[in-house]
């Protein structure tokens, strides 16, 4: 039998066919690149829209991320209706008790006590005479930590409101002392229209319900927010140059420069 010998492939062939097989590989990594320029656009496009809209307070997070996260702030912004609605109900009980049906925190405390002390003395010492097994009353501690951190927490924060009231009475910030000054006036005028407890559930009830409103409504809320304190800059920047930059600073600015 002859061997048939293999003719070999012209070169033209071959060089047709790798070309073939290149361009489509430059194609197909072309389009890709192509596919991730327009990905990229699109990212940097979206990022400077979320940049230009305005957020109030300048706020860059989520509230849930603002009010702290976790449980606080699921509570704030009722994730859980049962328990948030359970609380505030609770809230609103103790206010009808103590403000509408004038209850004292004292007497109620006692008469609490009394109740609950009584019904476990009286359990405890029948449960051998009934068979029944008597009371487990847990066993109540506070954690060291715990105290500890919100000692710490409280003493950070009343120590910064000292340090706010030092500067503001050396005159080195008159926006912030009128800011402060407008503040305890409103609560002044607020304290003269209703007592503590009323306006402590006030700012319960607005503690449970701006936030949840605001998260609902963000966007209509934001734009509002954005006329607003466009209008308050404006007013401010007349009223700063007729009437406060007249005013002299505080000698302690002064030393500074």
């Amino acid at each position: 039998m002859a061997d048939h010998k293999e003719e070999p492939v012209p070169e033209s062939v071959m060089d047709k066919i790798t070309e073939k097989f290149h361009g489509g590989d430059s194609s197909s990594s072309s389009s890709d690149s192509d596919d991730e320029k327009k990905g990229s656009s699109l990212a940097s496009a979206a990022e400077a829209m979320k940049a230009k809209i305005y957020r109030l307070f300048g706020r860059e997070r989520p509230v849930h991320s603002v009010l702290g996260g976790g449980k606080p702030a699921d509570l704030i912004l009722w994730r859980n209706r049962k328990i948030s609605g359970g609380v505030l109900a609770g809230a609103t009980a103790i206010w009808l008790l103590f403000e509408v049906m004038e209850y004292h925190l004292l007497t109620l405390v006692c008469h609490c006590l009394i109740l609950s002390l009584a019904i476990l003395f009286l359990w405890s010492n029948a449960s051998t005479f009934i068979n029944k097994s008597p009371p487990n009353i847990p066993e109540v501690k506070i954690p060291e930590d715990v105290a500890v951190n919100v000692a710490l927490s409280l003493r950070y924060e009343i120590n910064r409101g000292f340090a706010t009231l030092r500067e503001i009475g050396h005159g080195r910030d008159l926006k912030k002392f009128l800011i402060v000054i407008a503040g305890l006036w409103l609560l002044s005028v607020l304290g003269s229209c209703c007592n503590f407890l009323t306006l402590f559930y006030i700012v319960f009830v607005a503690l449970y319900t701006v936030p949840v409103l605001y998260e609902k409504y963000e966007d209509k809320v934001d734009a509002f927010g954005e006329k607003a304190m466009t209008e308050l800059k404006k007013y401010y920047a007349i009223f700063d140059e007729k009437c406060l930059s007249k005013i002299p600073k505080g000698p302690l600015k002064d030393k500074k420069h």
